[in-house]
C-alpha cells in the first residue's frame, strides 16, 4: 500500500514539475492600483495554498460551532465523567 501511494505522490509531482517548465511566462495582477507581475505557476501555487488556508479556517470554525451547539449546558450536566 505504501509503495502505491509513493507511486501517487511522485505522478502528481511529476506533473506539477511538467506543469511548472511549461507555463514560464509572466502575468500582470493589479490589486488596489498595485501591479504585481509573477510566473504563472508561482500565481496558482500561492492562490491554491490560500484556498487551503481559508478552506481549513472555515472548517475549523464550522466545527467549534457544531461541537458548541451540541454541546448544550443541560448535557453537560447530565454527562458522567
Amino acid at each position: 500500500m505504501r509503495f502505491l501511494c509513493f507511486l501517487v505522490l511522485a505522478a502528481v509531482a511529476a506533473v506539477i514539475i511538467i506543469f511548472a517548465a511549461q507555463n514560464r511566462q509572466d502575468v500582470t495582477l493589479t490589486f488596489y492600483n498595485y501591479p504585481v507581475t509573477l510566473n504563472v505557476s508561482l500565481l496558482i501555487a500561492a492562490v491554491y495554498v490560500l484556498g487551503m488556508v481559508s478552506g481549513w479556517s472555515v472548517v475549523g470554525m464550522l466545527r467549534r460551532s457544531i461541537v458548541r451547539v451540541i454541546d448544550t449546558p443541560q448535557r453537560r450536566q447530565n454527562a458522567t465523567y
